[in-house]
């Protein structure tokens, strides 16, 4: 037993040890872009001193911002993520609802055909999707990034998931005490679907925050510019040069607010896709 016991406590604390290893190789890129965002402007990286140089500072921080509007890119973003997570709750909810409580003709093919939305590449729908945006004509606008997006097939897959999950019972209570079906979801299936909504959510602003492709092809001024197209033009500046530690200190002024999101969310965002029946 005591032998036992041993192999057992040498397993886990070796497992653990190289887990933090992991852990340590994966985030390196991240560690070192915040020591070279912190590092003085007038401290170029050499050979063998590409970590730490003779002091902290935040030049680098206050020199991106002046170079290039990142609270405008800031605002922007949040405004476009918001928009496209608010109509992708409604659509996506409704949409699972129906797939989960009601049983129609149709209803297997239907669905098939909104998940095979999920297999089509983003980039073969850039003609279309601009096309279409051009004909509207929303060019260079933040509504021009989010149209296209206000349905979601793999929110329509998760939400229906977690709605097969919750006893049909419930929602036929509700029907018979003469609720509607839009107080069904609202009052009955949604409140029991929340870790899965978070979990939605924080894909949607996830995969949108990072977005570059698209916004790039549909804006061409600031005032719609969000972070990612703006800090691939704050690359393109003459001024910028090989300057590590500045475009440190602008990548990380997109990243952490992300990072910040998820590291809070994190616990939620696990639970979501557990309650969901996705392994």
């Amino acid at each position: 037993m005591i032998e036992t016991g041993l192999k057992r406590k040498i397993f886990s604390t070796l497992t653990m040890g190289i887990g933090i290893l992991i852990a340590l190789l994966w985030s390196m890129p991240l560690i070192w872009a915040l020591i070279a965002s912190l590092r003085p402007l007038n401290e170029p990286f050499t050979r063998g001193q590409v970590w730490f140089g003779s002091g902290l500072s935040l030049a680098n921080y206050a020199r991106a911002f002046s170079l290039a509007p990142f609270g405008l890119y800031f605002r922007n973003t949040v405004f476009l993520v918001l928009m496209i997570l608010s109509v992708q709750l409604v659509t996506s909810s409704m949409a699972g609802f129906a797939f989960a409580f009601y049983s129609f003709k149709g209803e297997k093919i239907l669905f098939t055909l909104i998940l095979t939305q999920m297999m089509i590449p983003t980039v073969a729908l850039l003609v279309p999707n601009f096309q279409t945006i051009r004909v509207m004509g929303l060019y260079d606008t933040i509504p021009a990034m989010a149209i296209p997006f206000w349905g979601s097939a793999f929110g329509t897959f998760l939400l229906r998931q977690s709605f097969l999950g919750i006893p049909r019972d419930y929602g036929d209570a509700a029907m018979v005490d003469g609720c509607k079906w839009y107080q069904v979801l609202w009052h009955v299936y949604l409140p029991m679907a929340v870790p899965s909504m978070i979990a939605f959510s924080i894909s949607t602003v996830n995969w949108h925050w990072n977005s570059l492709l698209w916004p790039m092809i549909v804006t061409q001024s600031d005032n719609a510019r969000p972070l990612t197209a703006g800090l691939a033009r704050f690359t393109q500046l003459g001024e910028i040069g090989a300057q590590w530690g500045l475009m440190s200190a602008a990548t990380l002024i997109v990243a952490l607010p992300l990072l910040i999101l998820f590291l809070v969310f994190q616990k939620r965002f696990m639970e979501g896709y557990m309650n969901s029946g996705l392994k």
